[in-house]
């Protein structure tokens, strides 16, 4: 059974709550035999377990109903782990205040504080190292096609 991945994507949008609260992040589909669908969902004030499931089981209806109660696959609904990276731009908005630990698509690192969101990037105030010491640089604006990756630098503090 060949599952179109087109499709499930729509059907997935329509499984998601009518409030904009969740959202999708990435949607893969393997090539096997039983083929394994995974979805990860985020929202800017992140979600629960209730909500997962509650997608989990829209989803599922709508792919049997177009695939048949027969269809044989496996589905995974769930949110990015600490260690992603953000893939979106609205997942920025529950970090702001933590460290983020940028990949420039210039080939340049970045680390620093998230210090606000703008609809075309985000500010950050950078920390760099002189000598043996950090320093804090102003804020900039780095704009969302100049990051090839973000990832929050999780401290046990």
């Amino acid at each position: 059974m060949q599952l179109d991945q087109a499709q499930l994507s729509e059907m997935l949008r329509d499984s998601l709550p009518t409030d904009g609260s969740l959202f999708v992040v990435s949607l893969t589909v393997s090539d096997a035999i039983r083929p394994k669908v995974t979805v990860t969902l985020d929202g800017e004030q992140g979600f629960g377990i209730d909500e997962c499931a509650q997608v989990s089981r829209r989803f599922a209806r709508r792919i049997e109903e177009a695939y048949g109660e027969e269809a044989s696959y496996t589905l995974e609904v769930t949110s990015p782990g600490a260690d992603q990276p953000l893939r979106d731009p609205r997942q920025y908005t529950r970090h702001v205040g933590r460290t983020l630990s940028l990949k420039m698509t210039d080939g340049t690192e970045k680390t620093g504080a998230l210090e606000a969101i703008e609809t075309d990037g985000i500010q950050l105030a950078e920390v760099i190292k002189e000598k043996s010491k950090k320093k804090t640089l102003p804020t900039t604006l780095i704009p969302f096609q100049d990051i090839q990756e973000a990832r929050v630098v999780i401290s046990f503090k």
